[in-house]
């Protein structure tokens, strides 16, 4: 067993001339920039993000996002922390190409008036994007009442209407944000969007797990840390989805995981369902299949935009119509989703299924067949077949106009095989045509060629085998040709222009459409993987607790039968667990980033990689995992690690998961222990679940005074040392209680170093004798044994209330327990009672 990848990773270079600002904001919380991979890539949309701040010393902050290629809105107001957590991680999940503030905000070497300081908000964007670019807009576009008026006017009329109004109505930054976000959009971007349109919501960040990017980096959720285009992530793991819808709501789970608990048991069962019936498992994979590579939010959003200066090209209409063919040909595929999913148990797939017979989309059929010839495919690329069939898409006699200009088009197509049948006999060559974006050329092979070409064909060029080339003639019958194409083409675009008209008033059920096959994508991919590395269904307890659960990175990187299996449990009369273990490749950071991945992956609604998987739903992932320096921001180790626990301290709740592996690294050992001790003390008040690897065994001693404290330490095997061998086997298993064998590894590893005999005997004495006089001290510490007790105590109120809460034992079997239980309870306490021996030797 080995650690996954090198987690630390090359940092982004800091935009110049933001010295100051960086240095400022990395005091409070590191920066970080996600790298993109090919995977990332495809799964994000290419958002445009308008922002706008409260004034004063409050953190208000109003956000609206469009992604310009699916036309979706999100709107959202948080009232944020002094750090950005929350606004940073709502630009994480929608990550931008265009940021838009208020000029206000914007430092004054940007702009031609006056300079002023930056806000706090960018210098947090730029540090944390920093090849995100930021766009000035003038304070007067930032209008609340314009912002409820664009909403009203562009929101889909569908069920989700009124909710998303009521919502809105009293956010005063939210709408402002959307006010400056479409003013931008048609001002900047050309675009302007059909009345009742676009998919707008209002999504508060409540409602999910908040992962800082940080954080989703070193867990390399959605893309590797060594290798930029590597699937070995947690993405690349569960993404087996068609559709590219799919894959986005894939991404954006892992890194905002559902905090509902009831949405997340919906998905498990319907998940359960498709891996435990083969029929409707196969029945669903064939009918994604048919949609692989379609992108209906795509598709939607090139439907409901328009240029805002509106020209009708040959380019515009030849898109048009390909949208259209597409838009057909995906909505012949809803019924095969349906007759998948005819008969599903679980309320999840039955909605999906009831969504798939909505009668608007055979409305929706019907009325595109009666424009377009229902034999005409949308052929990929720009070849010959692709044009024909957007020439020939619309059906004859729908437009005399049209059918005139394709018929001029098909004899000047004539005119050219006739020119090429011509001079083929007149040189006595086997020429044939070939199709490029700007008309037909001749080609012939290089071997059918006997000496020089006619001097009256140019443009010559060699490609493989063959040769192209033209003359005069081609090109003056290519322009006539070009002529009536992009005629026929402009005209098609008129009727279909009338036709998307109809469509965009169905828009609700299509967005509709797209999010269910998005869900039933990202599902069907979740039980392909369960059924590929035998997964277990998780239950959400309050309670976690795992058993034999496995790294799913780090199995499909190790050879089969390498990983070894570790169990992990906390509850509230365990909330602090401590692990340690010897600082070389024991395992303890893969140990700590495993129980991270299987929380996210449950509260996604996935299986986990385990025999068995209890969980509590969380509200946020807090980690502190690498310890880096960061040359390029001038922070050191102990400064990255500062202001990583800074952010962590800052956002900590009762139901945060919190890891934090080897913090006080960076600074003297008394200084680093100090700190620890303090910020571990702070954490166990606080009551939430913490893993808390550290090299410092004092803080397991004075840390177990709480009865929340649990030590956990990686097992290391004692074997014969030589020369090149310390007599250490590292086992990767985890272990209850401090290692006895192993508590001066630090002597083992000195001994690889040729110390001086004499040096080592007298370190390994001291050491030994130090650490028995502290076992003594600790074993006579009255304390010590009062807070052993109320640890028993604590722990078998817990276990009673998992028993009444979610036993599912017969009778006698709970009974059996119960009496199990207070046999235990009983011997456990006697053993902290005084031992009179002891006290008459002390006498």
């Amino acid at each position: 067993m080995s650690s996954i990848s090198s987690w630390g990773g090359a940092s982004t270079p800091t935009p110049m001339g933001r010295a100051e600002s960086v240095s400022m904001v990395s005091k409070s919380r590191p920066p970080t920039a996600r790298p993109q991979t090919a995977m990332s890539t495809r799964a994000e949309g290419n958002f445009v993000i308008a922002i706008l701040e409260s004034r004063g010393i409050g953190r208000e902050v109003g956000i609206a996002s469009l992604d310009k290629e699916t036309g979706k809105v999100g709107l959202v107001q948080v009232a944020d922390v002094q750090t950005y957590f929350k606004t940073l991680h709502y630009i994480q999940l929608h990550y931008p190409s265009v940021v838009v503030m208020p000029d206000t905000s914007v430092p004054g070497e940007r702009l031609s008036f006056k300079k002023q300081t930056p806000s706090l908000l960018l210098q947090y964007i730029e540090n944390e994007f920093p090849n995100v670019t930021i766009e000035p807009l003038s304070r007067k576009f930032w209008n609340e009442s314009a912002g409820l008026e664009f909403v009203n006017q562009l929101c889909v009329d569908d069920k989700d209407r009124a909710g998303t109004l009521v919502a809105v109505s009293n956010k005063y930054y939210a709408l402002s944000a959307a006010c400056g976000l479409f003013k931008y959009a048609e001002n900047k971007l050309n675009t302007r969007y059909s009345f009742r349109s676009l998919k707008i919501k209002y999504a508060p960040v409540d409602g999910t797990m908040l992962i800082d990017s940080e954080t989703a980096r070193n867990l390399e959720l959605v893309a590797n840390i060594t290798h930029r285009k590597s699937t070995h992530t947690l993405l690349g793991i569960l993404n087996k989805t068609f559709t590219p819808m799919g894959t986005r709501l894939l991404r954006m789970n892992l890194l905002a995981p559902h905090s509902s608990h009831s949405h997340i048991e919906e998905r498990l069962d319907a998940v359960d369902e498709l891996v435990k019936l083969d029929d409707r498992f196969q029945n669903v994979k064939d009918a994604l299949k048919l949609l692989a590579k379609e992108d209906l939010d795509k598709l939607i959003g090139g439907l409901v935009a328009s240029e805002a200066r509106e020209v009708s090209t040959a380019k515009s209409a030849f898109a048009r119509i390909t949208q259209m063919l597409n838009l057909r040909n995906l909505i012949r595929v809803v019924p095969m989703i349906h007759d998948a999913l005819v008969g599903s148990k679980t309320p999840m797939l039955r909605e999906i299924a009831e969504i798939c017979q909505d009668e608007r989309f055979a409305e929706l059929d019907e009325l595109i067949s009666e424009s377009l010839n229902d034999e005409t495919i949308p052929k990929t690329g720009g070849g010959l077949n692709a044009v024909n069939s957007r020439v020939y898409a619309v059906k004859a006699e729908h437009n005399k106009l049209l059918d005139v200009a394709r018929e001029t088009y098909k004899e000047n197509v004539g005119d050219i095989m006739q020119l090429k049948t011509e001079l083929s006999e007149q040189y006595d060559l086997p020429l044939e045509l070939s199709y490029v974006e700007s008309g037909y050329v001749f080609s012939i092979r290089k071997a059918d060629l006997q000496g020089e070409l006619p001097s009256e064909f140019g443009n010559r060029s060699t490609r493989g085998q063959r040769m192209t080339f033209s003359n005069i003639q081609l090109k003056k019958r290519n322009a006539r040709m070009k002529d009536a194409l992009d005629e026929a083409l402009i005209l098609s675009e008129q009727i279909i222009r009338k036709l998307v008209a109809s469509v965009v008033a169905e828009v609700g059920a299509l967005y509709m459409l797209s999010e269910k096959i998005a869900l039933l994508d990202m599902l069907w991919s979740f039980a392909h993987v369960t059924i590929l590395n035998s997964y277990v269904r998780p239950e959400f307890t309050g309670t976690l607790a795992i058993k034999a659960g496995r790294h799913p990175i780090l199995e499909k990187i190790e050879a089969a039968g390498t990983i070894v299996p570790n169990d992990a449990y906390a509850s509230s009369a365990s909330t602090f667990q401590i692990v340690q273990g010897p600082n070389m490749c024991t395992g303890k950071s893969t140990y700590l980033r495993q129980i991270a991945l299987l929380t996210i992956m449950a509260m996604c609604g996935s299986f986990v990689p385990a025999e068995y998987a209890s969980f509590k739903v969380h509200d946020s992932l807090l980690t502190r995992l690498s310890n880096d320096d960061d040359m390029e921001k001038s922070l050191s180790t102990f400064a990255n690690e500062m202001s990583s626990t800074a952010m962590i301290l800052g956002n900590a709740t009762a139901d945060s998961l919190i890891i934090i592996d080897e913090l006080g690294r960076g600074t003297s050992p008394t200084e680093g222990f100090g700190i620890s001790y303090a910020i571990a003390e702070e954490l166990v008040h606080l009551k939430s679940f913490v893993f808390f690897a550290t090299h410092f065994k004092e803080i397991s001693t004075t840390l177990t005074r709480f009865p929340n404290v649990v030590n956990l330490h990686l097992s290391v095997k004692k074997g014969r040392r030589s020369a090149s061998n310390i007599g250490m086997t590292f086992q990767y298993k985890i272990m209850d209680g401090v290692s006895e064998e192993h508590k001066h590894y630090g002597l083992e590893l000195a001994r690889l170093a040729d110390l001086p005999p004499s040096i080592l005997e007298d370190a390994e004495q001291i050491a030994y004798e130090l650490s028995a006089k502290e076992e003594q001290a600790q074993k006579r510490s009255l304390t010590d044994k009062v807070f052993q007790r109320r640890r028993i105590m604590l722990r078998l109120r817990t276990q009673l209330i998992q028993a009444r809460d979610h036993s599912t034992l017969p009778e006698k079997d709970l009974a059996d327990f119960l009496l199990r239980l207070q046999q235990n309870t009983v011997k456990a306490l006697a053993e902290t009672l005084d031992d009179p021996s002891e006290e008459m030797e002390e006498e």
